[in-house]
């Protein structure tokens, strides 16, 4: 009894202290995530990925970092359709200092819940082109102009951005600094803040409206940050596409599956060339790729295995290096300059594939050109000695190679005269004397090779 009622003047006690201290709220989370790079299926993922790790947590707010040359339209609009399903509201950050959210990030940008932009960058330049880099009539071209363009009109009036500027962004790929997107009116961008530190601070109490009309305002003062990485497979795959990275896996795959083609049964260059060439495929899906550069780097390939077999003194190898060479410089078709692959890179990549090739040919046609030593082939040369007479047209027996053979003649042959065999038909050699067997001089050298 004593004991309950300790029990209840304690409890007592405590709820009066509780009621008495002011109950102190948990600091928000906001989660950030980078995309530094094209615009491709990867990228799809990781965004995905980061909205679903931070709608889960019930964060405050996803910072996405976006420093972007463009990317492929379908993925944009994956993107775009991720940030806009979050039930987390999403700013879009282009930072730091002389970054560029450039065609696709213009499009992610406007997207975003909150577009922010640091001092000294800039977005726009959103006209699209062809995803395979290669000239498209002018109905073609209109009809995808107009597509996008409506796209982003369709994207900036549900966030109230100046509608003209993102429409002129996309027709006539106009770009805007940090200062103009934020002072057109009505404005392209929310903030303009120095880092992360100063975009939380400047969205701490900011009541926004989301993309369904809803208003929410945001909590960011303090928040705890929580980073959200790539996965290993996203930065390998992230990584491969890249075009320095495609080009060379491109040439190793070639190079993988030709010298396997020529020696059947190696299994290593295979399958190496074959994860080469399908992880290169992966690449070239998702960069702007030239139909001619990939048939000029096949060309290329062809005319140096060419130059082994042809006699052309030179000329096939200087155009399969030749063409090699071009091949690389159309195989990116892109204005861009984070979308080349750089003479630099280009000119080792080609010699060094241009030498293993001419080599490794010439190995193996020297090599069928050699003279048999294994099977019935191999028998022809070999010396041996007559076990039995043979007569002209009969038939005895000879020693060779430790084996004991039938063997025929067209001169006769005495028991325990050394032969040598001239021909092999079915199981029955055909030998003549050593003695009379024609010395190896550049006509015997000549049959043998036969």
């Amino acid at each position: 009894m004593r004991t309950s009622v300790v029990s209840i003047v304690c409890g007592a006690v405590l709820l009066v202290l509780s009621a008495a201290v002011p109950a102190q709220e948990a600091a928000p989370l906001v989660y950030t995530a980078e995309i530094d790079g094209i615009i491709h299926p990867v990228a799809v993922e990781f965004i995905r990925g980061a909205v679903a790790r931070a709608d889960a947590a019930g964060a405050a707010l996803l910072v996405i970092s976006l420093r972007t040359p463009g990317g492929l339209a379908d993925s944009t609009r994956d993107i775009n359709t991720a940030i806009i399903q979050a039930r987390t509201p999403v700013a879009v950050f282009v930072e730091p200092g002389g970054a560029r959210a450039a065609s696709a990030g213009f499009l992610i940008t406007i997207a975003a819940d909150i577009a922010a932009m640091a001092p000294g960058t800039h977005i726009g330049a959103a006209h699209p082109v062809s995803g395979s880099g290669e000239t498209v009539d002018d109905t073609m071209s209109k009809k995808m102009v107009s597509d996008v363009a409506g796209y982003a009109r369709t994207l900036a009036a549900q966030r109230k951005r100046n509608v003209e500027l993102v429409e002129l962004g996309v027709t006539e790929s106009r770009t805007f600094t940090e200062v103009e997107a934020l002072n057109a009116e009505p404005p392209l961008i929310d903030v303009v803040a120095t880092d992360l530190a100063d975009l939380l601070q400047q969205l701490d109490g900011r009541t926004i409206t989301r993309f369904d009309g809803r208003t929410e305002t945001l909590r960011t003062a303090g928040a705890t940050l929580e980073r959200v990485e790539q996965s290993w497979s996203q930065r390998v795959l992230g990584a491969i596409a890249h075009p320095q990275i495609a080009y060379l896996l491109l040439s190793l795959g070639i190079l993988g599956l030709t010298i396997e083609l020529w020696n059947p049964g190696a299994i290593f260059p295979g399958v190496v060339g074959g994860i080469c060439l399908l992880l290169a495929f992966f690449a070239l899906q998702v960069l702007p790729v030239s139909s001619a550069g990939v048939l000029l780097l096949l060309l290329g390939v062809v005319l140096l295995i060419l130059e082994v077999k042809v006699t052309s003194f030179g000329l096939l190898a200087a155009g399969g290096v030749l063409s090699l060479f071009l091949g690389s410089l159309m195989l990116i078709d892109s204005p861009l300059p984070e979308m080349q692959i750089g003479l630099a890179f280009i000119l080792p990549v080609v010699l060094g594939v241009s030498f293993l090739l001419l080599f490794l040919v010439r190995l193996a046609v020297q090599a069928q050109k050699q003279q048999s030593v294994t099977g019935v082939s191999g028998m022809v040369g070999e010396a041996g000695r007559a076990l039995t007479a043979i007569e002209p047209g009969g038939r005895g027996s000879v020693q060779t190679r430790g084996e004991i053979w039938s063997a025929t003649a067209l001169e006769p042959i005495q028991q325990g005269d050394a032969v040598r065999v001239t021909a092999v038909s079915g199981l029955v050699l055909t030998v003549r004397p050593e003695a009379k067997f024609p010395a190896a001089g550049p006509e015997a050298r000549a049959t043998s090779a036969i």
